[in-house]
Protein backbone atom coordinates (compact mmCIF):
# COMPACT_ATOMS: atom_id res chain seq x y z
CA UNK A 1 0.00 0.00 0.00
CA UNK A 2 1.02 3.61 -1.21
CA UNK A 3 0.96 6.98 0.44
CA UNK A 4 -2.65 7.87 0.27
CA UNK A 5 -4.31 9.72 -2.24
CA UNK A 6 -6.31 12.10 0.01
CA UNK A 7 -2.62 13.10 2.04
CA UNK A 8 -1.01 13.64 -1.12
CA UNK A 9 -4.08 16.13 -2.35
CA UNK A 10 -3.89 17.70 1.33
CA UNK A 11 -0.05 18.39 0.55
CA UNK A 12 -0.42 19.32 -3.04
CA UNK A 13 -3.00 21.87 -2.05
CA UNK A 14 -1.00 23.50 0.70
CA UNK A 15 1.96 23.83 -1.64
CA UNK A 16 -0.40 25.70 -3.81
CA UNK A 17 -2.08 27.82 -1.59
CA UNK A 18 1.33 28.93 -0.24
CA UNK A 19 2.54 29.37 -3.94
CA UNK A 20 -0.78 31.65 -4.57
CA UNK A 21 -0.17 33.49 -1.33
CA UNK A 22 3.55 34.42 -2.51
CA UNK A 23 2.41 35.10 -5.80
CA UNK A 24 -0.53 37.32 -4.86
CA UNK A 25 1.59 39.64 -2.85
CA UNK A 26 4.70 40.02 -5.27
CA UNK A 27 2.06 40.82 -8.24
CA UNK A 28 0.56 43.33 -6.28
CA UNK A 29 3.87 45.40 -5.97
CA UNK A 30 5.94 44.33 -9.03
CA UNK A 31 7.40 48.14 -9.45
CA UNK A 32 8.61 47.75 -5.80
CA UNK A 33 10.03 44.50 -6.01
CA UNK A 34 12.34 45.62 -9.31
CA UNK A 35 13.19 48.69 -7.69
CA UNK A 36 14.33 47.19 -4.45
CA UNK A 37 16.20 44.10 -5.65
CA UNK A 38 18.04 44.07 -8.83
CA UNK A 39 18.08 40.22 -9.70
CA UNK A 40 19.76 40.20 -13.12
CA UNK A 41 22.59 38.12 -12.32
CA UNK A 42 20.92 35.58 -10.90
CA UNK A 43 18.17 35.41 -13.70
CA UNK A 44 21.23 35.17 -16.10
CA UNK A 45 22.81 32.72 -13.88
CA UNK A 46 19.22 30.47 -14.25
CA UNK A 47 18.94 30.60 -17.67
CA UNK A 48 22.43 29.41 -18.13
CA UNK A 49 21.97 26.26 -16.11
CA UNK A 50 18.64 25.91 -17.43
CA UNK A 51 19.97 26.22 -21.19
CA UNK A 52 22.58 23.69 -19.69
CA UNK A 53 19.95 21.38 -19.42
CA UNK A 54 18.57 21.86 -22.66
CA UNK A 55 21.53 20.99 -24.31
CA UNK A 56 21.92 17.45 -22.71
CA UNK A 57 18.25 16.37 -23.27
CA UNK A 58 18.39 17.14 -26.28
CA UNK A 59 22.11 15.06 -26.30
CA UNK A 60 20.23 12.16 -24.48
CA UNK A 61 17.04 12.24 -26.38
CA UNK A 62 18.90 11.56 -29.49
CA UNK A 63 20.67 8.37 -28.21
CA UNK A 64 17.49 7.23 -26.43
CA UNK A 65 15.58 7.43 -30.23
CA UNK A 66 18.83 5.98 -31.20
CA UNK A 67 18.22 2.80 -29.39
CA UNK A 68 14.77 3.20 -29.83
CA UNK A 69 15.16 2.96 -33.83
CA UNK A 70 17.33 0.35 -33.66
CA UNK A 71 15.48 -1.99 -31.27
CA UNK A 72 17.93 -2.29 -28.47
CA UNK A 73 14.88 -2.30 -25.83
CA UNK A 74 17.53 -2.66 -22.23
CA UNK A 75 19.47 0.18 -23.74
CA UNK A 76 15.96 2.51 -24.48
CA UNK A 77 15.46 1.37 -20.97
CA UNK A 78 18.77 2.11 -19.65
CA UNK A 79 18.98 5.68 -21.14
CA UNK A 80 14.77 6.57 -20.41
CA UNK A 81 14.90 8.05 -17.24
CA UNK A 82 18.26 9.12 -17.28
CA UNK A 83 17.51 11.54 -20.48
CA UNK A 84 14.23 12.79 -18.51
CA UNK A 85 16.11 13.89 -16.03
CA UNK A 86 17.45 16.86 -17.94
CA UNK A 87 13.43 17.93 -18.94
CA UNK A 88 12.40 17.69 -15.37
CA UNK A 89 15.38 20.07 -14.16
CA UNK A 90 14.25 22.51 -16.36
CA UNK A 91 10.62 22.41 -16.53
CA UNK A 92 9.97 25.76 -15.70
CA UNK A 93 11.48 26.70 -18.93
CA UNK A 94 9.86 23.46 -21.00
CA UNK A 95 6.48 24.10 -19.83
CA UNK A 96 6.80 28.23 -21.24
CA UNK A 97 5.77 27.09 -25.00
CA UNK A 98 2.48 25.89 -25.41
CA UNK A 99 2.16 22.43 -26.49
CA UNK A 100 5.40 21.44 -26.75
CA UNK A 101 5.20 20.53 -23.07
CA UNK A 102 2.33 17.77 -23.44
CA UNK A 103 3.69 16.50 -26.67
CA UNK A 104 6.99 15.91 -24.88
CA UNK A 105 5.49 14.67 -21.43
CA UNK A 106 2.13 13.88 -21.13
CA UNK A 107 0.65 11.26 -20.04
CA UNK A 108 -2.25 9.63 -21.13
CA UNK A 109 -4.45 10.36 -18.43
CA UNK A 110 -3.42 13.57 -19.28
CA UNK A 111 -4.29 13.32 -23.00
CA UNK A 112 -7.18 11.27 -21.62
CA UNK A 113 -8.98 14.89 -19.85
CA UNK A 114 -8.35 16.46 -22.56
CA UNK A 115 -10.95 14.18 -24.74
CA UNK A 116 -8.45 13.19 -26.53
CA UNK A 117 -7.94 9.33 -28.06
CA UNK A 118 -4.83 7.26 -27.34
CA UNK A 119 -3.84 7.79 -31.17
CA UNK A 120 -2.93 11.50 -30.22
CA UNK A 121 -1.04 10.51 -27.44
CA UNK A 122 2.73 11.60 -28.39
CA UNK A 123 6.17 11.45 -26.24
CA UNK A 124 8.75 9.93 -24.06
CA UNK A 125 5.74 8.15 -21.61
CA UNK A 126 4.53 6.57 -24.99
CA UNK A 127 7.63 5.15 -25.92
CA UNK A 128 7.85 4.22 -21.97
CA UNK A 129 4.10 2.43 -22.71
CA UNK A 130 5.93 0.67 -25.37
CA UNK A 131 9.45 -0.51 -23.61
CA UNK A 132 7.34 -1.61 -20.36
CA UNK A 133 4.21 -3.16 -21.40
CA UNK A 134 4.26 -3.98 -24.89
CA UNK A 135 8.14 -4.67 -24.71
CA UNK A 136 8.60 -3.73 -28.38
CA UNK A 137 9.90 -0.50 -30.48
CA UNK A 138 7.87 -2.23 -33.55
CA UNK A 139 4.86 0.01 -34.18
CA UNK A 140 6.44 3.14 -32.43
CA UNK A 141 9.14 3.97 -34.78
CA UNK A 142 7.31 7.64 -35.87
CA UNK A 143 6.26 8.61 -31.96
CA UNK A 144 10.46 8.42 -31.29
CA UNK A 145 10.65 10.55 -34.21
CA UNK A 146 8.47 13.37 -33.57
CA UNK A 147 10.13 13.01 -29.62
CA UNK A 148 13.23 13.78 -31.08
CA UNK A 149 11.57 16.51 -33.36
CA UNK A 150 9.98 18.24 -30.22
CA UNK A 151 12.93 17.60 -28.06
CA UNK A 152 14.91 19.46 -31.42
CA UNK A 153 12.43 22.30 -31.53
CA UNK A 154 11.89 23.15 -27.99
CA UNK A 155 15.79 23.81 -27.46
CA UNK A 156 15.69 26.10 -30.13
CA UNK A 157 12.92 27.97 -28.94
CA UNK A 158 14.71 28.05 -25.29
CA UNK A 159 17.57 30.13 -26.61
CA UNK A 160 14.82 32.77 -27.23
CA UNK A 161 13.35 32.56 -23.64
CA UNK A 162 13.26 35.48 -21.67
CA UNK A 163 13.35 34.39 -18.36
CA UNK A 164 11.97 36.67 -14.95
CA UNK A 165 12.64 36.71 -11.66
CA UNK A 166 8.64 35.62 -11.22
CA UNK A 167 9.50 32.65 -13.75
CA UNK A 168 12.64 31.61 -11.25
CA UNK A 169 10.62 31.83 -7.99
CA UNK A 170 7.00 30.20 -8.84
CA UNK A 171 9.38 27.84 -10.74
CA UNK A 172 10.61 26.39 -8.07
CA UNK A 173 7.67 26.05 -6.45
CA UNK A 174 5.63 24.66 -9.36
CA UNK A 175 8.70 21.84 -9.52
CA UNK A 176 7.77 20.68 -5.87
CA UNK A 177 4.04 20.63 -6.67
CA UNK A 178 4.78 17.78 -9.39
CA UNK A 179 6.93 16.07 -6.95
CA UNK A 180 3.95 16.22 -4.50
CA UNK A 181 1.12 15.60 -7.21
CA UNK A 182 2.65 12.64 -9.44
CA UNK A 183 6.19 11.41 -8.47
CA UNK A 184 5.00 10.45 -4.44
CA UNK A 185 2.10 8.98 -5.97
CA UNK A 186 3.92 7.43 -8.28
CA UNK A 187 1.65 8.59 -11.22
CA UNK A 188 4.52 10.19 -13.42
CA UNK A 189 5.78 6.66 -14.97
CA UNK A 190 2.88 4.46 -14.53
CA UNK A 191 4.82 1.66 -17.00
CA UNK A 192 8.39 2.00 -15.93
CA UNK A 193 8.08 2.91 -12.26
CA UNK A 194 11.31 4.97 -12.66
CA UNK A 195 9.42 7.97 -10.51
CA UNK A 196 12.10 8.51 -8.09
CA UNK A 197 14.31 9.81 -11.03
CA UNK A 198 11.87 12.36 -12.04
CA UNK A 199 11.59 13.16 -8.23
CA UNK A 200 15.15 13.48 -7.62
CA UNK A 201 15.90 15.73 -10.78
CA UNK A 202 12.49 18.28 -9.71
CA UNK A 203 14.87 18.63 -6.13
CA UNK A 204 17.42 19.51 -7.70
CA UNK A 205 15.84 21.72 -10.44
CA UNK A 206 14.06 23.65 -7.48
CA UNK A 207 17.59 23.55 -5.51
CA UNK A 208 19.03 25.38 -7.63
CA UNK A 209 17.17 28.02 -8.25
CA UNK A 210 17.23 28.43 -4.29
CA UNK A 211 21.78 28.58 -4.56
CA UNK A 212 20.66 31.23 -7.07
CA UNK A 213 18.86 33.11 -4.98
CA UNK A 214 20.52 32.06 -1.51
CA UNK A 215 22.94 35.29 -1.38
CA UNK A 216 19.83 37.59 -2.44
CA UNK A 217 17.61 35.77 0.42
CA UNK A 218 20.47 35.79 3.15
CA UNK A 219 20.54 39.39 3.10
CA UNK A 220 16.58 39.55 3.81
CA UNK A 221 16.85 36.33 6.35
CA UNK A 222 19.25 33.76 7.21
CA UNK A 223 17.34 31.65 9.25
CA UNK A 224 15.07 31.07 6.16
CA UNK A 225 18.62 30.45 4.44
CA UNK A 226 18.99 27.72 6.98
CA UNK A 227 15.84 26.16 6.96
CA UNK A 228 15.84 25.56 3.30
CA UNK A 229 19.65 24.46 3.54
CA UNK A 230 17.97 21.71 6.23
CA UNK A 231 14.64 20.98 4.68
CA UNK A 232 16.60 20.35 0.93
CA UNK A 233 19.57 17.77 2.96
CA UNK A 234 16.64 16.10 4.44
CA UNK A 235 14.88 15.25 1.36
CA UNK A 236 17.98 14.56 -0.30
CA UNK A 237 19.30 11.77 2.71
CA UNK A 238 15.61 10.28 2.37
CA UNK A 239 16.11 10.05 -1.74
CA UNK A 240 19.91 8.70 -1.04
CA UNK A 241 18.48 5.51 0.76
CA UNK A 242 16.95 4.43 -2.52
CA UNK A 243 19.48 4.80 -4.74
CA UNK A 244 21.19 1.85 -6.65
CA UNK A 245 24.60 0.78 -6.85
CA UNK A 246 24.97 2.16 -10.30
CA UNK A 247 23.89 5.74 -8.99
CA UNK A 248 20.35 5.08 -10.01
CA UNK A 249 17.02 4.56 -7.89
CA UNK A 250 14.83 1.81 -7.25
CA UNK A 251 11.79 0.99 -8.95
CA UNK A 252 8.76 2.77 -7.07
CA UNK A 253 6.97 -0.10 -6.69
CA UNK A 254 9.63 -1.36 -4.26
CA UNK A 255 8.76 1.42 -1.99
CA UNK A 256 6.50 0.79 1.35
CA UNK A 257 4.09 3.26 2.21
CA UNK A 258 6.60 4.40 5.00
CA UNK A 259 8.72 4.85 2.14
CA UNK A 260 6.57 7.21 0.78
CA UNK A 261 4.70 8.94 3.72
CA UNK A 262 8.28 10.19 5.10
CA UNK A 263 9.28 11.44 1.27
CA UNK A 264 5.80 13.32 0.95
CA UNK A 265 6.09 14.77 4.60
CA UNK A 266 9.77 15.96 3.73
CA UNK A 267 8.40 17.69 0.77
CA UNK A 268 5.60 19.27 2.37
CA UNK A 269 8.21 20.35 5.37
CA UNK A 270 10.41 22.09 2.45
CA UNK A 271 7.42 23.47 0.67
CA UNK A 272 6.30 26.18 3.36
CA UNK A 273 9.60 27.95 3.26
CA UNK A 274 10.19 27.59 -0.17
CA UNK A 275 7.07 29.38 -1.04
CA UNK A 276 8.22 32.18 1.26
CA UNK A 277 11.40 33.58 -1.47
CA UNK A 278 9.36 34.99 -3.37
CA UNK A 279 7.88 37.51 -0.22
CA UNK A 280 11.46 38.02 1.41
CA UNK A 281 12.59 39.03 -2.07
CA UNK A 282 9.96 42.06 -2.80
Amino acid sequence: MKFSLLSTTVLAGSLLLAACNGTEESSSTPQETKASINLQAEVDAYKTFALDQMDSFLLETEKFVQAFLAGDIEKAKQLYPEARMFFERSEPIAESFGDLDPRIDGRLADIEEEGKGKEEWTGYHKLEYALWVENTTQGYEEVAKQLLADTKELHALAQTVEVEPDLMITGAVDLLNEVSTSKITGEEEIYSHTDLYDFKANIEGAEKIFNILREQISEKDSELVKTLEERFAAVNQLLAIHETAEGGYISYEELTEEHTKALAEAVNQLGEPLSQMGIILE
